[in-house]
């Protein structure tokens, strides 16, 4: 792009946008349908402007290529688009946005945003309108500084329990995580903001991200990461999908036919564009050819494929023209369908311009304190009785703030991290805690008086817990893109500290702050363990609430907690970290046929594994029962009537689970999760819930004829309130043969 073109544009565009549509720019008409709009436009378009259009760069600088990105992009943010004056199209200012408003690690000067909780403790809500509501703010917030463009919506599904990006994603169920990241996804979009779903497919660890391949057969991957990707486009209809780094099957993602072309544009009739990851692009032709429509993140990659090099493909015929007008047709329609014409977005005046803090903090924190799962409560430990004179907190930095997630989806707290010099001083660091201390929210909650340590002396903090009448004690786990954990423990000699401290009081409260699941040597002895993930901007507040008796945990796990490394299906995670060269695909490879689409707790059925907690589980401060189980047939799917009554003495929410399976087997595994509503009732009151099992969800996939099969026979309908519970109620009834089409219908 021409430099004179990028300084006139910031300038030029704004006026342009005070011109209604006119016989020139008919595409300006927001009356007509964005498919008409993009088709208008494209055909207006020079080849320049198209490959500009195609071709997105870093907006940071980057020191390992000299590359100083281009001044009208916003400072420090992920990517820049440059827009066309002359035809009223906006430019793309993109952001990191896995939990929030991002910023690059290398800023000096961070953007302060509003984070959510991780993605998996929005998962573990179970609660679709909080997913909304998270998004929307997180959107509103990326409009009041400038952003259009969000690289959101994370939902690869946990096969590996160590993966460093495991807090972004939705967790180990493909409906559950469908739904949850498909309406954030929906609420980032409706602040007129572009958000992906990502990453696009199968890239469910971070060893050997850039170059490992997955091996999987179709029918697997259908029902399985494919289905949860899904469910979350059809959900929130996303402008774009990010393609992943990996291979699959030998080809890349992001040049993958079979991906791009044959699954997502073909059979799910994707109308959006297809963004690589960030050095995801390997090719100029190929990758032009099999799907991808626009090379993201310049100079990531080694070479501006889709620059010059997409240009002169063209030119020469080896690109047709048809398969660019596409490209820019799919990327323009997306800005029409979510308004980014109609409502541009202005730079910042200042830091923090527009946003409402405290209004959005709650956003966050009604999240994080439906997010909180309760493992273990011995004896009603929880909530702290109002006879408690005395506390001991411990550990986790719980005096000053909560901790966060490392790498892209670092969201910079309001005032700084209280925190420095923990974790590696660059990506995926530095390792940031938000300004909410559960220490002194729970000071400002009970009479009791609280005294912190830090933790790094176990023989001292037990003496101090010893002589208190709780202890509470935090196991922190900081998680970041690009790396895994290499087990399941948590780092440090916390399980020490924990055990210690545990062993010389009883009345021991564990708080996890955790990128996913980890394993507890020290749960016998502990009195009460609660799961907070990574609480988010309001954090410390949630998890006080939820301690002294404010607020009712409710929330239940998005994924199974492994007893051991033993029970998964790859104990020793696949790809050798040493392996530099990206054609040595053997000793970069993962095989995922072991598993299948039997992820989570269907593997952990399957094999007659008992997890240290299963998929769904979460305890309550009071009791429900569940009663009046119905299923029919309905259409091509299932519906299913329950009621639910709250049997305890506390105000509660409820989160019954369905589960459904043939009785004559034949499935992945044993059941599936068919669908579940979380309902507040207070205490004697019941609701009723009404939800429908989704015919995919009731069939097998078949690669032959690309299709769900649903076989005749009798099924089995449990209501339970995790995979591993008893069934509360259960109920036969009979399907016929069905065969729905590859988007369930």
């Amino acid at each position: 792009m021409k430099k004179r073109l990028w300084l006139s544009l910031a300038l030029v565009y704004p006026l342009m946008l005070a011109h209604a549509a006119d016989d020139k720019r008919p595409w300006l008409d927001s009356a007509q349908s964005p498919d008409a709009r993009a088709v208008q436009l494209v055909a207006a378009m020079t080849l320049d402007e198209k490959i500009q259009t195609v071709f997105a760069y870093f907006s940071t600088e980057f020191a390992p290529k000299k590359f100083t990105p281009p001044k009208e992009g916003r400072p420090d943010s992920a990517g820049y688009v440059p827009g066309i004056a002359r035809l009223g199209l906006p430019p793309q200012y993109q952001s990191d946005a896995g939990v929030g408003v991002a910023t690059q690690a290398v800023s000096k000067k961070p953007y302060e945003r509003t984070s959510l909780p991780s993605g998996l403790a929005t998962a573990a809500t179970w609660n679709p309108k909080l997913a909304f509501a998270g998004g929307a703010m997180i959107g509103g917030e990326a409009r009041s500084t400038g952003f259009n463009f969000l690289l959101a919506g994370g939902v690869n599904l946990m096969r590996e329990p160590r993966n460093g990006r495991n807090f972004e994603y939705g967790g180990e169920d493909p409906l559950l995580a469908g739904v949850m990241v498909g309406e954030q996804i929906r609420g980032i979009q409706s602040n007129h903001v572009v958000s992906t779903v990502k990453h696009y497919a199968f890239n469910d660890q971070e060893t050997n991200r850039n170059h490992v391949n997955v091996k999987i057969a179709d029918a697997a991957g259908r029902m399985s990461d494919l289905l949860a990707l899904q469910i979350a486009i059809e959900r929130g209809q996303p402008g774009a999908v990010m393609c992943a780094y990996n291979r699959v099957n030998g080809a890349y993602a992001c040049e993958s036919d079979y991906l791009l072309n044959q699954v997502l544009k073909q059979d799910w009739a994707y109308p959006g564009f297809v963004m690589s990851d960030w050095g995801a692009t390997h090719s100029t032709i190929p990758a032009a050819l099999t799907g991808l429509d626009q090379q993201s993140g310049h100079p990531f990659d080694k070479a501006a494929y889709f620059n010059e090099g997409l240009k002169e493909a063209v030119v020469n015929g080896h690109v047709l023209q048809a398969r660019l007008d596409d490209m820019v047709k799919r990327i323009t329609r997306a800005m029409f369908a979510n308004g980014l014409v109609e409502h541009p977005v202005a730079a910042p005046t200042s830091a923090g311009a527009g946003i409402d803090f405290t209004a959005n903090g709650k956003v966050t924190q009604a999240d994080a304190e439906e997010a909180i799962v309760l493992l273990k409560n011995q004896n009603n430990l929880l909530p702290l009785d109002a006879s408690v004179r005395t506390i001991a907190i411990i550990g986790g930095h719980a005096d000053v703030g909560v901790l966060s997630g490392g790498g892209s989806a670092q969201v910079y707290p309001v005032g700084g991290s209280p925190v420095a010099n923990e974790g590696p001083a660059h990506f995926p660091g530095p390792m940031i805690y938000h300004r909410s201390s559960p220490m002194q929210q729970l000071t400002a909650l009970t009479k009791a008086r609280v005294v912190y340590h830090d933790g790094k002396d176990a023989a001292a903090a037990a003496k101090l817990a010893a002589s208190s009448d709780v202890a509470i004690v935090f196991g922190n786990q900081w998680m970041g893109e690009s790396i895994d954990a290499p087990d399941l423990n948590l780092p440090g000699q916390q399980d020490a500290l924990i055990a210690a401290v545990a062993k010389a009081n009883p009345k021991t409260v564990v708080v996890l702050q955790t990128g996913g699941p980890v394993a507890m040597p020290w749960l016998d002895k502990a009195g009460a363990v609660l799961e907070a993930w990574y609480p988010g901007t309001s954090g410390g507040a949630a998890i006080a609430r939820v301690i002294s008796g404010e607020v009712n945990p409710s929330g239940r796990l998005p994924a199974t907690f492994p007893a051991s490394l033993a029970q998964l299906p790859r104990p020793v995670i696949d790809g050798d970290a040493k392996a530099k060269d990206e054609n040595i695909i053997e000793k970069v490879a993962t095989d995922y046929d072991i598993e299948g689409a039997a992820v989570g707790y269907k593997w952990f059925d399957l094999k007659g594994h008992k997890p240290l907690f299963p998929f769904g589980y979460g305890l309550s401060y009071t009791s429900f029962a569940y009663s009046e189980l119905s299923a029919r047939a309905a259409g091509n799917g299932v519906e299913v009537s329950y009621t639910t009554r709250n049997t305890g003495k506390r105000d509660g929410k409820a989160v019954g689970q369905v589960y459904v399976s043939p009785v004559a087997g034949g499935w992945e595994a044993p059941k599936r999760l068919g669908g579940w509503d979380k309902v507040e009732l207070k205490p004697g009151a019941s609701g009723k819930s009404t939800l429908r099992i989704d015919p995919r969800l009731l069939g097998m996939y078949d690669s032959a004829s690309k299709t769900w099969k649903i076989a005749a026979g009798d099924y089995l309908v449990t209501l339970a309130e995790s995979a591993g519970a008893a069934p509360a109620a259960s109920v036969k009834l009979h399907l016929e043969a069905q065969t729905v089409n590859v988007n369930g219908r």
